[in-house]
């Protein structure tokens, strides 16, 4: 009886410290990623960068629609400085192809975005882009849009 305590103790111990570890990581790429946030406001507000002009992009490349397209559907964000743009979305299958353009006022979607739009301006804001996957792990900067289900797959 004795051992089996042990045992569940360290078990438990390994499951903390891992978890304590993956935690101490991600928190480290939060602050890593908050201090370019900052970095590149900070620049904006010096006026050593034109709020207006676009120069933030990112694109994320899918497959919307569950068909072996090769990830022709797309999502761009382009926006501002200041956060101000649009997001676009392409979404391509064999025989149709939607496009959505939605705004941007600053950093902030006016509409719900999918999650791929979403990942797609999250990277914009970073200055991770052009081109991002669905995988590049990003921070939710709390917009909240990032919840609604579009038709994904992912390869």
């Amino acid at each position: 009886m004795l051992v089996a305590v042990a045992v569940a103790g360290l078990v438990a111990g390994v499951a903390g410290l891992s978890i304590a570890v993956v935690a101490h990581n991600r928190v480290n790429q939060v602050v890593d990623e908050c201090g370019e946030m900052l970095r590149r406001q900070l620049q904006v507000a010096s006026g050593s960068v034109d709020e207006r002009a676009l120069r933030d992009l990112a694109i994320v490349h899918y497959d919307a629609l569950k068909e072996m397209s090769g990830h022709r559907s797309f999502s761009l964000a382009v926006i501002n400085a200041v956060g101000d743009g649009i997001v676009i979305s392409s979404i391509n299958g064999r025989t149709e192809t939607r496009t959505y353009a939605k705004a941007v006022q600053g950093g902030q979607p006016v509409e719900m975005l999918s999650p791929e739009e979403n990942q797609a301006l999250r990277a914009a804001r970073l200055g991770k882009g052009p081109i991002v996957s669905m995988d590049d792990p990003l921070p939710d900067f709390g917009s909240g849009n990032g919840d609604r289900s579009a038709p994904t797959a992912r390869a």
